[in-house]
Parts: structure tokens; C-alpha cells; sequence
């Protein structure tokens, strides 16, 4: 111990006398331990730490697969026949199904409304969860059967925040959805669970209406005693002669089997190929990093070789030579982990802030002890690596010969040094390409023709999953009404509501029959989106065939249809459809434009041109509304002339005139609404970007550190260069080589990496090749710019070095 105190306080002082040599390793390993802090912290949320819930290793879901003449496809949603099939026959599983997403509603409290998410769950949810209210119960079998009485059970904070934790709340009815629900239940404070919502309904699940779908997801625990192969077995069984209708009527002969997963992995199944993606890239960031220390530190050791020598000829053993490095090495990386700690921590909650909201399933990414204990590992890991080279170079050194030099030239580990700017330069290559087509995808999807005009629109969303508007009157003038109001907006110019918009994913809807032309008895599947009249003038999305729809379009006139170009491509076969009718009554009367929208299903990319039919607001029967509205909230538009101040407010008191009890859940422009689409893709370029950006700095410091030090060491060979003849450029080029040189070679190697690693981007590039050629080349042309100036600037020294004084010296 004492001779580690020694060596410490050694340790320190030659570290201050070299704050410029010290303060470059720290911020290096600072930015690359803090990226792998940053994105470990993700892994450990999503993938190591356990879930939440008592005993989560027994929980889980189940997933469908399908295999045949399609590829294969993985669902993690099951239907209302399913249900019942792992609710009776599966006795190994305590299970429940939710809805697959929290819905919207509003909540009236007297005076009071205010928009809330609200999960459905079925019975046991809570049970499987392992979540007993701290106050009220749970759900009952009688609550759960359809048509059952309304309840509710409130999350800790709303009953916090709209009751007062008032108890009396319980076996009172709130106004919610327009209708009366009785508080039954509260949850514990802190208490989450995978929907995230601010309370919960019953969602009496069944074959009909909603659990005809696929809109369930399920959860299970196994019962004590049970194991995992018993509840698969048990799940095959019971679903083994089921009809299979709903994955195999666009799939003839496929396979169908059921399996279930831990919960955890089923939870973060879509984000787990991301998530490791940047890990790996983080991981680069490290090796570059340590490639580059390691490079800086051998400088450093040959500088300091007349040091070494004396002290080994004056009696100091090597080990103890070595034991000092190595204690230098470690303080540089426990205080580069500090720092690194906080630069983790910073870049931790900018990369929560770049995600939108609810984007992962998890509700905290905190830097608890297993990110700590992970920082602390990964500096003993960078001390270890960085401090090998130096360490190496000391046991091989000539005690004689480096006595005997007057300076330590080093030039036989030049050739040491351009191996590890090689290794820098192959790994900047493999992250720059990836990058740099990720942000050619994210440039492609951005400026994909919309097929509408997005500028100057202003959109507002409303749950309208509410009783009062089960009845279609009531949903016709609610919509005229507060269309009406926004059109005495001043410098408004049109104003309509729709089911969804441009960017947004629709409604599918199946069982649309062509019923005449060549094409009779053909069936499709399409989004389908009611409209007002306005919709397409407020939006601007061209008529190119037929009319648009008109007040006169009512729900006693002839049912009408307006369809999309890609829906007359694909069922029509391009042919103009304007007179044809679908489902036997409804006859088309226009085609618009395409526009782009989230895809539904089998998804190709994140933008697409959707088959769309567009019906009238009005001629949407009472049954589809209250079904329509549980998944999706319609949306206000309104098309202004110019920038209007307080437009919001004006809008929202425009809607309150026709209903004062309903509230906009929020506001979005198109390009909100693009940017919440791409939002994945947005958060994988800034994130692969930042580290690319970061690599490509360690190379150019790498490749200058390299350089500059030849330049150092062969001050007097240059001299005498000069001297004897040699112009400054000749000189510069003779010490800017073996930067250039290992560049170079860098560069290739790296392009032949890039190549079998970026056969794995395929499934996220849209509209570019894996091997872009401008991605590619802008690549070789970075590197070669960097590589340039960061050889060029050291040499820029070689024109103040004096021949005439070089000679008198030597």
C-alpha cells in the first residue's frame, strides 16, 4: 500500500506537469465512456433490469407465427377467439389481455375536465401483474362479461391530483366518457404497469366487436408448480384445432403455431435490434478511443525513455518502472469514468428528451448500480488497453543503447503507431457509412412527395370515445357546428375534420367487395377515413378524377366513396374507377391524390402510399362511430392565409361553442405529425451521427498526434534534409507519409468491413442502397480531407526549423 501511495502521488505530479497530454486522454475517455454510459443505461432498462413486478421471470406473452407462402410473421396481439381458448384451457397460466394501447378519454369532475389516458384491462390484470389496489378491489368476473356495469380504478396520481386522495371517491360515479363509471379502486403510489395510463376500465373482452380483431395483447404468470414447457404444451393443445381465420385468409396453407416469451423480451421485442445496434457503435467509439490513447501513451513512454533508462540504471526494477505506468494509467481512467459518468448522464436525458413521448415501454432509464458498477469495469477495461503498448515498449528497452542516444527517435515504433491509426480509421469508416445512410433514408422518407400541401395547417385532436356521440345526429353537429365557428376564424380559410391524416396510420378495414366490372367479387383491404366536405380543399389534396364530397352527400342520399390513385392502381389496375360501386351501394365519385401515411399492415416502410377510401363524416353509421372512436381520435383542421396568433385558443373556442364539455387532447402541425412518424429513424441518425462525428475526431486527433511527434523526433533529420537540399514541401511530404500512408489503408480496410456490415442496415434503409454510391463517396472524401488537414498542420512546423542551427547542434 505504501508503495501505491508512492506511485500515486508520482503519479500526480508527473500528470500535472503534462496538463495538455492529461487533459486530452480525460475528455477522450469522458466522451467515449460517457456514449457507452448513455446507451448501456438503455440496455439495462430494456434488456438486464428486471421488470417492476414481483417475480417477473414468471410472466409473459404470447406471440403468434405464422409461416407459409408469405414470409414469416411474428404478432404479439391475439383476438377475442384466442382469448377464451388461453383463458379456459390453459391452466399453468394466471392470464389477462388488455387493450393494445391507452386510450384517450375525458374525465368530467364537476367543474373540472381534463384529457387522460385510460388503460383496458380484463379481470386479472392487476393479478398478474402482481398489483393489489391500496384501496378498493380489483375488477369482477361480472364487470369483466360484455355489457357489464361501468367501473373504474384510478392510478395513484390522478386520484392525487383530481380528488384530493379523498377514500370517500370509492363507490362514487365520475363522469367519464360522457357517462357514468364507478370508482371501485386505487392503485399504489408508483405503481406502473405496461399501458402507462392514468386510469383503468374493464375492457370485457369477447368474439364480437373489438375482440373480433387482433387488438388484445396478452400477459400471463405461471402458476406455482407450472413451468414454461407445460403452459407451451398446454397453448398447443388448446389452440390446435382452432379455424386459424384470421392469419390465414391471405395466407393459404401456412403454418400457425403459439409460443409465449418472457414479458420483458415481448415488450421490447421491436426496439432490442436498435438498442444493440448503438451499442456496438458505442463499442467502436471505445476501441477508437483506446486506439488512440494507446498511441498518445507510447508517445509519451518514448519521451520519456532517457527518464526510464536512468532510473533502471540507477537500481529501479522494471516491475516498479511498470507498476508506476500502470498506476498513472489507472488514475487517468477512473477520473476520465468520473467525468465520463456525468457525460453520460447529460447525454442520457438529452437522447429521453430527442424521444417522443411513450416511445419506450419502460417509464424510468435511471443510472442506477449496474450502470455504475458497468462504468467502473469499462475504465479498468480502457486502463488495461490503453496502457498495454507503453507497458510492452518498457520491458523490451535496450538499457545500453537508450543511455547511449541523445534523443529516443522511435522510429521502430512508427510503424506501431500507423497500426493503430489503421484500426481508427477501418472502425470511423464502418460508423460514417452507417450514418451517413441512415441519414440518406431519413432525407429520402422527409422528402417523399406528400401528396398535399402541408403549409399553413394547423390540426387539433378530441377523444370523441364518449356516449354523446354514439349517436350519429349528435356526431353530425358537433362537427358542423364547430367547423362552422373555425371558419369565422379571421384568415381562415377552410376548415374540416377527419378520422386521420397525412403521416398518420388509418383505420384498415376489410371486407370491401368490388361489385361490378371484370373486377366483381374481387375483395380488398384499405385504410378507410371519414371526412367532412372541406377535407380535401383544407388539405389541398388534388381531386383527379370525379368530385370531391358535398353537403349534399347525407346519410339518406346514395352512399359515395372518394378512393386514392394507389387504391385504383392496385384493384382497378390503373383504369379510372369514377362510377364503379364497392360493398354493392356505395358508389365512387372521385379519386385524389396519394398521400403519404404510416403503413397498417405488413409494413414495407415508415411512409407509404396506402390504399385509402375516403367515405362522408355523414354517412358513418352509429355502430362504426362507437367502434372507430376507441382506436382513433379525429382531427380538426383548419388551412390559414397567414400566421394567426392565439390560433390554438381560437380554436378551442370554436369546439367549445358546439360542445363546452369537450376538451383538444392537443395541437400538432404537419410537421409535427412527420416528425412523431419518423421518429425513429430521427433518434438513429442523431444518435449514429454523434458518434460518427466523435470517431472521425479521434482518428484526426490520432493521425495529428502521429505526425506531430515525427516531426518532434526527426527535428534534426530534417535540418540536415533541408540542408543538404531538400525543399520544405519534399520534407513535408517525407513526414506527412506515414500518416497518409496509414490512412489509406485505413480507408480500405474499412470500406471492405463496411461492406459485409452493412448487409445488416437493409431492413431500415427506404429508398437507398445498402451500398450507396453518394454515401460512399462522401465517406472517402471526408476521410481524405481530414486526413490531409490533420497531416498538413504538423508539418506546417518543418518551415520554421533552422538548417544552419541543426548543424552546429549535430
Amino acid at each position: 500500500m505504501e508503495a501505491f501511495v508512492q506511485n500515486l502521488k508520482f503519479a500526480v505530479r508527473q500528470l500535472s506537469r503534462n496538463p495538455g497530454f492529461t487533459v486530452t486522454v480525460i475528455l477522450t475517455l469522458a466522451l467515449s465512456i460517457g456514449a457507452n454510459t448513455a446507451i448501456f443505461s438503455l440496455v439495462n432498462a430494456l434488456m438486464l433490469k428486471s421488470l417492476p413486478y414481483s417475480q417477473p421471470e414468471r410472466m409473459g406473452t404470447i406471440y403468434t407465427r405464422v409461416t407459409g407462402a408469405k414470409p414469416s410473421d411474428e404478432r404479439h396481439h391475439v383476438n377475442g377467439e384466442q382469448w377464451e381458448l388461453l383463458r379456459d384451457n390453459v391452466p399453468s397460466l394466471l392470464s389477462a389481455v388488455s387493450s393494445s394501447r391507452a386510450a384517450g378519454v375525458n374525465l368530467q369532475a364537476g367543474s373540472h375536465i381534463q384529457y387522460l389516458h385510460a388503460g383496458r384491462i380484463s379481470q386479472h390484470y392487476l393479478d398478474v401483474l402482481a398489483i393489489h389496489p391500496i384501496a378498493g378491489r380489483n375488477f369482477s368476473n361480472v364487470e369483466d362479461l360484455p355489457h357489464g356495469p361501468k367501473t373504474v380504478i384510478l392510478s395513484y396520481n390522478l386520484w392525487h391530483s383530481a380528488f384530493g386522495t379523498n377514500a370517500s371517491i370509492l363507490g362514487q360515479p365520475i363522469l367519464l366518457k360522457g357517462e357514468p363509471y364507478t370508482v371501485i379502486g386505487v392503485l399504489p403510489e408508483g405503481a406502473t404497469t405496461p399501458l402507462n395510463a392514468d386510469l383503468y376500465t374493464a375492457l370485457q373482452p369477447a368474439r364480437d366487436g373489438e375482440g373480433g380483431g387482433t387488438n388484445f395483447e396478452a400477459i400471463t404468470r405461471l402458476r406455482d408448480g407450472a413451468t414454461w414447457q407445460q403452459a407451451d404444451a398446454e397453448i398447443s393443445r388448446a389452440w390446435s384445432l382452432r379455424s386459424n381465420r384470421y392469419e390465414l385468409a391471405d395466407n393459404p396453407g401456412a403454418q400457425v403455431t403459439y409460443y409465449s416469451v418472457p414479458l420483458q423480451q415481448g415488450q421490447t421485442a421491436t426496439l432490442r435490434p436498435q438498442v444493440l445496434a448503438l451499442m456496438l457503435a458505442a463499442g467502436f467509439i471505445l476501441l477508437i478511443a483506446c486506439a488512440n490513447l494507446a498511441g498518445l501513451s507510447l508517445v509519451r513512454m518514448l519521451r520519456r525513455t532517457p527518464e526510464v533508462a536512468t532510473r533502471l540504471a540507477l537500481g529501479a526494477s522494471r516491475w516498479q518502472i511498470q507498476r508506476q505506468l500502470w498506476v498513472e494509467n489507472l488514475l487517468l481512467a477512473f477520473i476520465g469514468g468520473a467525468v465520463g459518468v456525468a457525460v453520460g448522464f447529460v447525454a442520457l436525458r438529452g437522447l429521453l428528451l430527442l424521444l417522443p413521448e411513450h416511445f419506450l415501454p419502460v417509464a424510468r432509464i435511471p443510472l442506477d448500480g449496474r450502470v455504475l458498477a458497468f462504468t467502473l469495469l469499462l475504465s479498468l477495461f480502457t486502463s488495461v488497453l490503453f496502457g498495454m503498448l507503453p507497458a510492452l515498449v518498457m520491458r523490451k528497452l535496450d538499457l545500453r543503447s537508450a543511455i547511449a542516444s541523445r534523443s529516443a527517435t522511435g522510429g521502430d515504433r512508427i510503424g506501431l503507431r500507423q497500426a493503430l491509426i489503421v484500426a481508427e480509421v477501418a472502425l470511423t469508416v464502418v460508423l460514417l457509412a452507417a450514418s451517413g445512410l441512415l441519414i440518406r433514408t431519413l432525407v429520402h422518407l422527409q422528402t417523399l412527395p406528400p401528396g398535399f400541401n402541408p403549409t399553413g395547417v394547423m390540426t387539433a385532436k378530441a377523444s370523441l370515445d364518449d356516449v354523446h356521440y354514439h349517436d350519429a345526429a349528435a356526431f353530425q353537429k358537433l362537427l358542423q357546428e364547430s367547423t362552422s365557428a373555425m371558419r369565422q376564424i379571421p384568415g381562415v380559410q377552410h376548415a374540416a375534420v377527419g378520422l386521420s391524416l397525412p403521416y398518420e396510420r388509418s383505420l384498415i378495414m376489410g371486407g370491401i367487395t368490388l361489385s361490378d366490372g371484370k373486377e366483381a367479387g374481387q375483395k380488398a383491404m384499405a385504410d378507410e377515413v371519414y371526412v367532412t366536405p372541406d377535407y380535401f380543399a383544407a388539405l389541398q389534396i388534388p381531386v383527379m378524377a370525379g368530385r370531391s364530397f358535398t353537403e349534399a352527400d347525407r346519410a339518406e342520399s346514395q352512399h359515395v366513396a372518394i378512393v386514392n390513385q394507389e387504391f385504383a392502381r392496385k384493384f382497378f389496375h390503373g383504369a379510372n374507377p369514377v362510377g364503379r360501386y364497392l360493398n354493392k351501394d356505395t358508389r365512387i365519385v372521385g379519386v385524389v391524390e396519394s398521400v403519404s401515411m404510416a403503413p397498417g399492415v405488413d409494413p414495407v416502410a415508415p411512409l407509404t402510399g396506402e390504399e385509402t377510401m375516403y367515405v362522408p363524416a355523414a354517412q358513418i353509421e352509429a355502430r362504426q362511430l362507437a367502434m372507430v372512436h376507441v382506436w382513433f381520435q379525429p382531427s380538426w383542421i383548419v388551412r390559414t392565409a397567414y400566421p394567426i396568433e392565439g390560433l390554438t385558443a381560437q380554436m378551442q373556442q370554436a369546439l367549445a361553442s358546439a360542445d363546452p364539455n369537450l376538451p383538444f387532447s392537443g395541437f400538432y402541425s404537419m410537421r409535427d405529425l412527420l416528425a412523431k412518424t419518423l421518429a425513429t429513424q430521427r433518434v438513429e441518425v442523431a444518435l449514429l451521427s454523434t458518434m460518427s462525428a466523435l470517431a472521425l475526431l479521434l482518428s484526426a486527433v490520432g493521425i495529428f498526434a502521429l505526425v506531430s511527434n515525427i516531426v518532434v523526433q526527426r527535428t534534426r533529420e530534417i535540418g540536415i534534409r533541408i540542408a543538404l537540399g531538400s525543399t520544405i514541401r519534399q520534407a513535408m511530404v517525407h513526414i506527412g507519409a506515414p500518416g497518409i500512408r496509414a490512412s489509406a489503408l485505413g480507408l480500405l480496410l474499412g470500406l471492405i468491413f463496411s461492406a459485409a456490415a452493412l448487409r445488416a442496415m437493409h431492413s431500415v434503409l427506404y429508398g437507398v442502397d445498402v451500398y450507396d454510391a453518394p454515401t460512399l463517396l462522401t465517406v472517402v472524401f471526408t476521410l481524405i480531407a481530414i486526413t490531409l488537414l490533420a497531416t498538413t498542420v504538423p508539418t506546417l512546423r518543418i518551415a520554421g526549423i533552422d538548417p544552419a542551427k541543426t548543424l552546429r547542434d549535430e
